[in-house]
């Protein structure tokens, strides 16, 4: 797409740019996130995420006619700002569950989440420029044809529409009636005198969410890995689409699309059938930990898929982008856990979106810095010392690292 705005004056240009597409929704997220946690705090969960998913239905479908890179920031940038459904949702899917299913609503909302961050690609890499794919349903010189991305948006938009209608029978998991009522019964209690245990527990309970340590801790380490997923997710389709002059390897869109698709299939098997499993024999803790080691000798390997081809090439980038999208969604998962244990349900609504307001805002740098980055290691590739796109991935395992080591003590708590 933005190639076809003809903005940028190279090839390795191409890269930054779309970087600052990527990054325009998650600055505008970061602004935003906050305010409407708080509205479901206050209002409930069901009109915030109705109100989001509108805004893609709008937003989304006029991303796909948008005719140069300004237009398509502005679109994104408004996206981010007025869909406050991410917060909400993780606390949704909190309170529907007892405590000892949580791990399921958590690994279902990571599993569509997850889903969607590869199904889209591939809708995308499938539907993008249909007169040149499909001439023979898409004439030349038609409404297709001047927006050749407005087809997979579309698509995506119709999708959003039937899920705002099916909202309409969503029930309301915030009962505001019941907290008022236990704040009454919390201030009598403090006043008539009760035990020492049951005024540091309601006091506790009422504190400022900002010193919650475990809280804070989980959200800080949540950053950190976001910011490397984003990255990751924007290098490996520029990567992928870059040919192999410059490091890369020479798909096509439909290329991509292929494997964004089959892993999105992993991701919703693994996160609906094994997660659970998995977490509970590790706990949420050592999982982050053991899938962020894991992680970063599999995600170095990437650079010399290059020497492949054909189907040796086919299988082994499947293979390897199976594992390190399960890895990001079993991190993710297990954080969201740390995150809605550490926290009270009448501050579950504002504790997601603190969450997403730190997680937007890395995710703001990640895309474009992302871009950046492959840009100058393209211009590079004939370095002597990690040359071309090693450096990418080294830099990606870095930042994977910190996030590993801030998965212990003492810099975070848990808890109990």
């Amino acid at each position: 797409m933005v190639k076809d705005f003809n903005i940028a004056e190279t090839e390795e240009d191409i890269s930054t740019y779309a970087g600052y597409v990527g990054s325009a929704m998650m600055l505008g997220r970061s602004l935003t996130s906050i305010l409407w946690g708080m509205v479901s705090d206050r209002y409930g969960r069901k009109p915030v995420i109705i109100i989001g998913i509108i805004t893609v239905v709008i937003f989304n479908t006029l991303f796909g006619l948008s005719t140069n890179i300004w237009m398509a920031v502005s679109m994104r940038f408004l996206l981010g700002s007025l869909n406050g459904l991410l917060g909400p949702i993780k606390a949704y899917a909190t309170e529907i569950f007892r405590e000892e299913e949580q791990a399921l609503g958590l690994s279902t909302v990571v599993a569509a989440w997850g889903v969607g961050l590869v199904i889209g690609p591939a809708l995308g890499g499938y539907l993008a420029q249909p007169v040149l794919k499909y001439p023979h349903i898409f004439p030349k010189d038609s409404f297709w044809d001047r927006f050749p991305y407005f087809l997979p948006c579309l698509l995506v938009s119709a999708f959003a529409f039937a899920s705002a209608i099916a909202c309409i029978w969503l029930p309301e998991t915030l009962h505001n009636h019941k907290d008022r009522i236990e704040s009454t019964k919390n201030v009598e209690a403090l006043e008539v005198g009760s035990s020492e245990a049951d005024k540091d527990r309601i006091i506790q309970r009422d504190k400022s969410i900002f010193r919650n340590w475990p809280l804070m801790s989980s959200i800080i380490v949540y950053c950190i890995f976001s910011l490397h997923d984003v990255a990751y997710q924007e290098i490996f389709s520029l990567w992928a689409l870059s040919p192999l002059r410059l490091g890369g390897l020479n798909f096509t869109t439909d290329d991509v699309g292929n494997v964004l698709a089959i892993s999105g299939l992993a991701i919703l098997v693994f996160q609906l059938t094994l997660y659970r499993l998995v977490q509970k024999a590790c706990g949420p803790v050592a999982l982050v930990r053991i899938a962020g080691v894991l992680s970063i000798p599999l995600l170095q390997c990437y650079p010399l898929m290059t020497m492949l081809s054909g189907f040796t090439l086919d299988i082994v980038i499947n293979i390897a982008s199976i594992l390190k999208n399960v890895l990001i969604e079993a991190i993710a998962t297990s954080l969201f856990i740390l995150q809605n244990k550490a926290v009270e349900q009448h501050q579950r609504g504002t504790a997601n979106s603190i969450a997403m307001t730190g997680m937007s805002a890395f995710k703001t740098i990640g895309p474009a810095s992302a871009g950046a980055l492959l840009s100058w290691s393209q211009k590079h590739i004939n370095d002597s010392f990690l040359p071309g796109t090693h450096i990418v991935f080294l830099a990606l395992n870095i930042v994977e690292g910190l996030g590993v080591l801030l998965m212990f003590k003492p810099f975070l708590s848990v808890k109990n």
